[in-house]
């Protein structure tokens, strides 16, 4: 992460799932266009390490663990970062979770576990930061805030083997689009971006047997990176006011 624009200046951006993957990626990349970014996830040492790392480069960082899923926790994770840091002007969803694998073999603690990140916790969050990013909206110099929700192909086409998984992110990407559409006079701009097969850790939670294939299957293309979808995102919150990309689907070149 290299310190080069300064578009997001005096704006606060929260990022779920910053310690890994598409969040740590997205977190990096915000705070390289000036945004003071409150990193979001479970694991407090790598929180730190990126924290550390962003200093470093020039950028303001800000860790704060939290389990999201944990009844009360996202609420209370808004609340820290807009005492501590003053404002929520961008919200990114990237905390997420794919389980898949036939669904007649499927222990219902997997399905369980993937409607309660993908979509339960996106929901707690959503609605813990609005009036916050309703309030950037209007008193910030932008006149803009933004919500990113980060949906996947397989919330635009459902993929056998991967029902539950599919269903979270058609969840998210249809509530992105409802959500827009009560947003849109508030200047709250509400995107979804799909990515397709991505090099991160999402694979390795696949239980035993249904991993190894998916992981074959990543490694017979040219996956997207992280930095891919971290690209996207910082396109989309710095577009001017007036601009506003709702919906933003990029696959590997090889992905059929």
């Amino acid at each position: 992460m290299s310190i080069s624009t300064h578009r997001l200046s005096g704006t606060v951006a929260l990022v779920t799932g910053a310690s890994s993957g598409i969040g740590e990626a997205t977190a990096r990349t915000l705070a390289g266009h000036g945004a003071t970014v409150a990193l979001a996830a479970r694991r407090a040492d790598r929180l730190d390490a990126i924290a550390t790392d962003i200093r470093a480069a020039g950028g303001t960082a800000h860790p704060f663990p939290a389990d999201i899923t944990a009844e009360g926790e996202a609420a209370a994770l808004a609340e820290r970062v807009t005492t501590r840091l003053g404002r929520l002007d961008t919200l990114v969803n990237a905390a997420g979770i794919m389980l898949v694998g036939p669904a007649a073999d499927a222990p219902l603690s997997e399905w369980q576990r993937n409607v309660d990140l993908n979509v339960s916790a996106l929901l707690q969050l959503t609605h813990a930061a609005l009036p916050h990013l309703t309030a950037a909206a209007r008193n910030s110099p932008r006149g803009v805030a933004d919500l990113v929700n980060i949906s996947s192909v397989a919330g635009r086409q459902a993929i056998g083997g991967a029902s539950v998984y599919s269903a979270t992110k058609f969840a998210v990407t249809a509530f992105s689009e409802a959500l827009r559409q009560e947003l849109t006079q508030q200047h709250v701009r509400v995107s979804s971006v799909e990515p397709g097969a991505v090099a991160t850790e999402l694979t390795e939670h696949i239980r035993d047997g249904i991993r190894e294939m998916n992981q074959d299957w990543y490694a017979s293309m040219e996956t997207l990176q992280p930095d891919d979808v971290a690209d996207a995102v910082a396109y989309i919150v710095t577009r001017p006011r007036h601009v506003a990309l709702n919906q933003l689907l990029l696959r590997p070149t090889e992905q059929s």
